[in-house]
Formats: C-alpha cells, sequence, structure tokens
C-alpha cells in the first residue's frame, strides 16, 4: 500500500493555472487546508503568455452569429487568424459541432448576461485579492480600446454595448477614428485604417505568468501544499465517492478536490467516467520592450484589440504582449514560426514605430474553451462526490478566474458547515 497522506477539510486542487491558484487562494481563506498539484510549474499552461487583458466588461463570446458571415474568410484566408486541423477524434468533432449550434443571438445574449455577472463578481476578488497580497505582477488600469475595421462591424459593436449596458455592464464609449487617436496617441498611423472603436475605461491588465509566480510563492508562506512536476496518476475511490488521488506514488488523501487542470481537465475526467465538453484552441503571442527613445509614442499605454486580424496589445511595465490566433489542432503545443511572423507583422502595421530585433519571447498555449464560451464551474450529473469542476474558461480565464473561484468556494460552503463535516473517512485498504 502507497504512503497516505490524510488531512481534516483538505482540498486538493489540481491545477497551478490563474484558474487553480486562484481556486487555492479562496479555500485557504476560508479556512481549508489545500493541497495544489500540477504536472508542471505555476502558470506554465495557458496563463504563460495570454493576453494580459482584464476584460471584465466586454465579453462577447467566441460563439456569435457573426461568425457566420465571417467564417467564408476565416477559412479561406492565408492570413487567417483562424486555423482547424481536421482529425479523427470525435471529441473535436463534437466540440465543433456544438460550437457552430451556439452561434446564435439568443445564446449569445444569455451566454454574455451570465458572463458579465461573472466576471463582476471576478473583479471585486481580483482587486482585493492584489490589496491583501501585494502581488508583483505588472497590473494597471489601462482601459481597453476595441478597433473596427469598417461601418458595419462598428455598428454591430454598438448594437453589443447596448446590449451589455443594458443588462449592467460598465460604461462604454463608441469612439471615431480621430477619437481612438485622442485616448491612444500611438494608435496616429493606424486611425486611417479603422471606421472606429469602442472604448471600455475601467478595464485593466496583469502579467498572468508573474501572477502565478507570486501568488504562488505567498500561498507556499501561508501553509499551501504544492505538489508541482508531478501529474494526477489515478483517481482512488469507493462507494461512489473520490477518496484521494494517485501522485508520484502517493495517496492524498482529501475532502474535496477541484479539477482546474486547463485542457488537461478533459483527460482527467475521463478517468472518472465523464466528457467534458472542452477543447484546446491553441493561441500565440510575442512580448516586445518598449523601445527606450520614444515610448511612450510608439508603444501604447491602452490595451488595444485589433479585431480585424483578432490580435491583442497588452501594456505590462516596459514590455508589450501582443497575442492571438485561433488553432483547432488538438493538443499540438509547438510554436508555429508562421504564426510569430504573423504576429509581427500585425505589430508593424499597428504600431510601426516598435522595433522588433530583440527578444521577442515567442508563446504558443492551448486555452481549454467550452463550445458555448461558459465555463464549467461546479458539479455535472454522474460524477462521483467530492469533486467539483473549474474549467473551460477559454480565452477569459485570466478575466473570470477569482469570480470562478469564490463560486467554488461557495459551493463547498454549501455541501457542508465545516472541515468536520467536510471529512471524508478513509476506507479500510487502499493500493497504488
Amino acid at each position: 500500500m502507497s504512503k497516505t497522506i490524510l488531512s481534516p477539510g483538505h482540498a486538493v486542487v489540481i491545477g497551478a493555472g490563474v484558474v487553480g491558484l486562484g481556486t487555492a487562494w479562496a479555500l485557504a481563506r476560508d479556512g481549508w487546508q489545500v493541497t495544489v498539484i500540477d504536472r508542471d510549474q505555476p502558470g506554465a499552461g495557458a496563463s504563460g503568455g495570454n493576453g494580459a487583458q482584464l476584460s471584465y466588461s466586454y465579453v462577447q463570446p467566441l460563439a456569435d452569429p457573426a461568425i457566420w458571415t465571417q467564417l467564408p474568410k476565416l477559412l479561406l484566408s492565408p492570413e487567417s487568424p483562424l486555423r482547424f486541423r481536421l482529425r479523427a477524434d470525435p471529441a473535436q468533432w463534437s466540440w465543433l459541432l456544438r460550437f457552430m449550434a451556439a452561434c446564435r443571438s439568443s445564446v449569445s445574449r444569455e451566454t454574455t448576461a451570465q458572463l458579465l455577472t461573472l466576471a463582476a463578481r471576478s473583479r471585486q476578488v481580483f482587486e482585493q485579492m492584489l490589496q491583501e497580497e501585494g502581488l508583483d505582477c505588472d497590473f494597471s488600469r489601462s482601459g481597453k480600446l476595441v478597433l473596427y475595421p469598417d461601418a458595419s462591424g462598428l455598428e454591430s459593436a454598438r448594437r453589443q454595448v447596448q446590449l451589455q449596458q443594458a443588462m449592467g455592464g460598465e460604461s462604454q464609449r463608441i469612439l471615431t477614428a480621430s477619437e481612438c487617436v485622442g485616448v491612444e496617441p500611438a494608435l496616429a498611423h493606424h486611425a486611417r485604417r479603422i471606421a472606429g472603436g469602442v472604448f471600455t475605461p475601467s478595464e485593466c491588465a496583469v502579467d498572468a505568468a508573474a501572477l502565478c509566480q507570486d501568488l504562488q510563492q505567498r500561498l507556499a508562506d501561508q501553509g499551501v501544499r504544492f505538489m508541482l512536476g508531478q501529474p494526477v496518476q489515478a483517481w482512488r475511490q469507493s462507494e461512489g465517492r473520490v477518496y484521494a488521488v494517485s501522485v508520484a506514488g502517493q495517496e492524498v488523501q482529501a475532502d474535496a478536490f477541484v479539477l482546474a487542470a486547463g485542457t488537461g481537465s478533459a483527460s482527467l475526467a475521463r478517468q472518472l467516467g465523464m466528457r467534458l465538453p472542452v477543447y484546446p484552441l491553441k493561441g500565440y503571442s510575442i512580448t516586445v520592450p518598449v523601445p527606450a527613445a520614444g515610448g511612450d509614442s510608439a508603444a501604447p499605454r491602452v490595451s488595444i484589440t485589433d479585431l480585424s486580424r483578432k490580435v491583442v496589445f497588452a501594456r505590462l511595465g516596459e514590455r508589450i504582449r501582443v497575442a492571438g490566433m485561433v488553432e483547432v489542432v488538438g493538443e499540438d503545443r509547438g510554436i508555429d514560426t508562421r504564426r510569430i511572423e504573423s504576429l509581427k507583422a500585425t505589430t508593424r502595421h499597428v504600431f510601426p514605430e516598435i522595433a522588433l530585433d530583440g527578444p521577442l519571447n515567442p508563446w504558443a498555449g492551448l486555452r481549454p474553451a467550452t463550445p458555448r464560451g461558459l465555463p464549467i464551474i461546479g458539479r455535472r450529473p454522474g460524477m462521483p462526490d467530492r469533486v467539483w469542476l473549474n474549467t473551460g474558461h477559454g480565452a477569459l480565464g485570466l478575466t473570470l478566474a477569482m469570480g470562478s473561484a469564490v463560486r467554488i468556494r461557495d459551493l463547498l460552503r454549501e455541501t457542508a458547515s465545516g472541515p468536520a463535516a467536510r471529512r471524508l473517512p478513509a476506507p479500510a485498504a487502499c493500493s497504488a
């Protein structure tokens, strides 16, 4: 029998990205003893080089009816930010069919409403955590400007803004091209190529990798246990309840298990007989130093989203994160140099005075996406007891992390009133 670790009121969080670490923080503050398990290091997955934007007020889901008019260009253009690699994979085909079925106005409206509610809660909790923990992660209240290349796109944006404001979203402004330059002077070279934009003054930016690394250290100092570089090998169950996970020859027993492993959540869930509609959407980024000379006029201070190319720019101290692309190619984490060249070309196009001759830290990562764009938080029918899900956040993982963390905390509060009630007796015998 393997070595056993057992703690009363003990929660295991599987995943050390921003979602998993946020969950660990929320549970630890609520009195749980917490162990975080990850096959890699904190922030090494989708959190490592993401777009860095905290989009609390502009949460239009990927599954949107506008996809139908955009699809021919997205599929046929050699410069398209979207790429499919169709595979003999039922999970991929099932996800794609459900995604296309979700591209309806009624579904998009409902999804937007739910995302706005979760994002508002996430903003409140994230800023509370920043204040309490004093994290060093290049956080800024930069505002966000979404650029539209033509009048029809800008009109569609106007309708989305009106929808979100009717749902209680924060104030946003529709701007002309010249007004966009007034908000962000570094766009002066690009103004003639856009029809206008949507500006949200309250949006923020943060370096998710630095956030994960600093938060992990704070949590460790507060008594949270970390088992890093060690994948979960198996679940241990008894009488319809999970009581442990097997990790590196040990059985880690606990009273609650939160699966927050990003794209890895689907394979771990399959071991429990669950099929999660979570599929990896691959994205890329580069991180560019701000020019020493003329930096304020050459590089943006405001976060920028160029919708025509599906690329975002976020200021992180004296660096600019440039991120984008959506590839439906399975678990491929390799860096396609053509995609990096595309990000460089877009940077030159939008901000021609930014130099790209230095180190660019190219990165590729897999966003764990659901067809509708809503994360899976809580439990699903047929799940074994003592397991909760916190996964499927797609491109909004950074934005929604803390909102989903406290939702998990609240669900566990509802399940039991304290550590004694939560404790699950271990079976008489177990094996590795």
